[in-house]
């Protein structure tokens, strides 16, 4: 199958929902093979039957990014089954908000272990592949929440953190022909930013409402658009962007 991307791997973590799932499919149709772990059993199978019935190659399995084994026994039958790992995506994630004074050791440890420890889980496992073919992309999913956000003192940091990790990968891997970037989604419309509306005690359309009204360009994002800046990164032609972070969010950020 032809496409920006046909011949490549890619492996997303958290890829059977929202943004991990726009991403999946943007690479499928762009002529990837997808590899893709997820704790959700559910939309795992979903998500896989959905794509496999559009005739695209893909190798899924239920996995813990933050359990260092489940991640390298995903990577390599993913290579196994491919032959490759051409290209990372960190995307797992989630979120316990809380302001800081309610915040638990549980709620702080909990969203460290998925970003922070998940995502070197998977750029450790990813990089031995990538080293030995001497090519390689690996993308961090941050956020404009890395800028400090309300409620968010575990989930801020974590995606600070990203960006720090993310640029030192650029420094170490960048001679093996690997480049290491990050992208910072503003407000998108998924799973998450559903909770965040429950959390908060107001409609979903109510959050989309109040949110819009401070974006530039006068919409919401969609798992698509941070996607497209994915592929962006994900690109053979991108060699020389290395250890950047783009904020998708309709309007200035960072």
């Amino acid at each position: 199958m032809a496409g920006r991307f046909a011949g490549k791997v890619v492996f997303v973590t958290g890829g059977s929902r929202g943004i991990g799932k726009g991403i999946v499919q943007l690479f499928a149709e762009e002529g990837a093979k997808v590899a893709f772990i997820d704790l959700n059993e559910e939309s795992l199978s979903e998500t896989t039957s959905e794509l496999k019935d559009k005739g695209y190659q893909v190798y899924s399995r239920v996995a813990s990014v933050t359990e260092a084994d489940q991640v390298e026994d995903a990577m390599k039958e993913a290579y196994d089954t491919f032959g490759s790992i051409d290209i990372l995506v960190n995307n797992a994630g989630v979120i316990r908000d809380n302001l800081l004074f309610k915040m638990t050791d549980s709620d702080w440890q909990m969203v460290m272990d998925v970003h922070l420890k998940g995502s070197f889980n998977a750029a450790r496992a990813a990089q031995k592949y990538m080293v030995e073919k001497k090519y390689g992309r690996i993308i961090s999913i941050s956020s404009t929440s890395a800028l400090g956000n309300r409620g968010q003192a575990n989930y801020a940091t974590a995606k600070a953190g990203l960006q720090g990790f993310t640029k030192t990968l650029a420094i170490e891997l960048g001679k093996y022909g690997i480049t290491a970037n990050a992208v910072a989604p503003g407000f998108i419309e998924t799973e998450m930013t559903k909770e965040t509306a429950s959390r908060i005690g107001i409609s979903f359309d109510d959050l989309i409402h109040a949110s819009v009204s401070k974006i530039p360009v006068g919409r919401s994002g969609k798992p698509s658009d941070i996607a497209n800046t994915v592929a962006f990164f994900a690109d053979e032609k991108s060699s020389f962007v290395n250890g950047q972070v783009i904020y998708v969010a309709g309007g200035p950020k960072a």
